[in-house]
């Protein structure tokens, strides 16, 4: 690999798979957690929801799937991001009932990942315009702990797409087979985020019934937490590591599912 930027604290690797070759970036041992970046990037909040995942005793990989590793957030930034995103052959972010085909290489990914660490299974999470793909990452039987943060696609344009779940009808009848066996689906939201909207977590309690547990966060005006109303990213831009703190306790919700799902004695 040439030209591979630097992120402190981790190691790039190179991962090919499918005829596509993608950097890696890896941190920690132990039970694998997948963390799949939201736009733009791997900005340096998300680079250190990772290290702190991975410093929990956790083997993260995390995949750049778009952005510029390191790059800090800016508007301009995710306008950017989005636009390539939208335009990409390897997401569909209009697509309501079938997934990315960049799930496909995630999955090969999760496969990895797993028989390189063992353990009972890997946990992955997703953000944003990834939010949905631990859904589709649920086809593999390694993946015990899947979390959906602010799942974004598809992109809203009506009432039907702010409620689907980007996943294929074979993805979503193994999802909630699965989740009919125990795998818990885990769901985390703003109450005001425009781009995860409502709708989408009511269809994911229609569809998981006791099989989800959505966190949604009150972030409309007023609120007490004194949570802006363009908050958005649940573990990473918008995390307040305070105790008590609502997105610090969703926060710990993800980790104790971690820890829950993924060690030999659980």
């Amino acid at each position: 690999m040439t030209n591979v930027p630097d992120l402190a604290g981790f190691e790039a690797q190179s991962f090919d798979a499918l005829g596509t070759e993608r950097v890696v970036y890896r941190r920690g041992s132990g039970p694998g957690v997948l963390v799949m970046h939201e736009a733009p990037g791997i900005t340096p909040e998300v680079a250190g929801f990772a290290l702190k995942v991975a410093d929990a005793g956790y083997s993260v990989a995390l995949p750049v799937l778009f952005g510029v590793p390191g790059k800090p957030l800016s508007p301009a930034y995710v306008l950017s991001s989005l636009t390539r995103a939208c335009i990409s052959r390897e997401f569909h972010v209009l697509a309501s009932h079938r997934s990315s085909p960049i799930t496909n290489w995630l999955r090969a990914l999760a496969r990895e990942l797993h028989a390189e660490v063992g353990g009972p299974g890997i946990g992955a999470i997703g953000m944003c315009l990834t939010g949905n793909f631990a859904l589709a990452l649920m086809m593999e039987p390694c993946l015990l702990a899947p979390v959906l943060s602010q799942p974004s696609l598809p992109f809203g344009l009506t009432p039907k797409m702010n409620a689907a779940l980007h996943v294929s009808p074979e993805e979503l009848a193994n999802a909630k087979a699965r989740s009919a066996q125990g795998v818990t689906v885990l769901g985390l939201r703003f109450t005001g985020d425009p781009l995860c909207k409502g709708a989408r977590f009511e269809t994911l309690r229609r569809e998981f019934g006791a099989g989800f547990e959505g966190i949604e966060i009150d972030s409309t005006p007023g609120n007490p937490d004194g949570i802006g109303r363009t908050a958005h990213s649940v573990v990473t831009t918008d995390l307040v590591d305070e105790a008590g703190h609502p997105t610090k306790e969703a926060y710990d919700r993800v980790m104790s599912l971690f820890e829950e799902r993924l060690r030999a004695d659980a």
